[in-house]
């Protein structure tokens, strides 16, 4: 009886990983690449002083990474991160030094994301819906006169999609990522776009 057993046991584990390594779709997918996010800052163009300093939006540039574990052929549970960062420096006649501030944007999201995960697909088109927080931070400093820091943390998502295209058995190129990437920091939401590029290992 337990030889039955431990033979039926064994078949079955062979079995599985046969199943595992038949490569009839992609278990896991690791991305990492360019980002840039159009940044809704809430300043208005009319607003005193500040309007000549920022616009409506401002382009940041970052990093997005991402882990995907696919629990079936079509559907996948995805954690995201990505980080955006921008520089000004910006004159005043009144000051002797510039004013100089460093903007950062962390995204930090978790989802479901839709995509053919076939082993022998070429072109790749994929959907995406993700939550979680997003953490904003500026610093802000006029050497030997001024100093200031600022930071938020509240609710985020991003919703979209792209295409990656087939380059190998474990590479692909994402071709491009276009997502609805809103915020809510400060009090008020922010309404970003955000698109990438990069590679995907499998």
């Amino acid at each position: 009886m337990f030889k039955t057993m431990l033979m039926g046991m064994m078949i079955l584990a062979l079995t599985s990983i046969a199943a595992a390594q038949s490569g009839d779709y992609k278990r896991l997918e690791l991305f990492a690449g360019y980002s840039h996010n159009q940044i809704d800052t809430g300043i208005r163009n009319d607003d005193p002083g500040l309007g000549d300093v920022f616009g409506k939006s401002e382009s940041f540039h970052g990093v997005e990474t991402s882990v995907t574990g696919n629990v079936s052929r079509y559907v996948g549970l995805k954690f995201d991160f990505s980080a955006h960062f921008r520089k000004r420096t910006v004159a005043f006649p009144t000051f002797p030094q510039p004013l100089e501030i460093d903007w950062r944007l962390y995204n930090f999201l978790g989802g479901v994301q839709v995509k053919d995960n076939s082993s022998e697909a070429t072109f790749k088109p994929f959907a995406h819906a993700l939550a979680g927080v997003a953490n904003s931070r500026m610093n802000s400093r006029i050497e030997n006169i001024f100093r200031a820091k600022d930071s938020d943390t509240g609710p985020a998502g991003a919703f979209g999609g792209g295409i990656d295209i087939r380059v190998s058995r474990r590479f692909d190129i994402r071709a491009i990522q276009l997502d609805y990437n809103p915020t809510k920091l400060l009090d008020a939401t922010q309404h970003n776009f955000r698109t990438g590029v990069g590679i995907v290992l499998h």
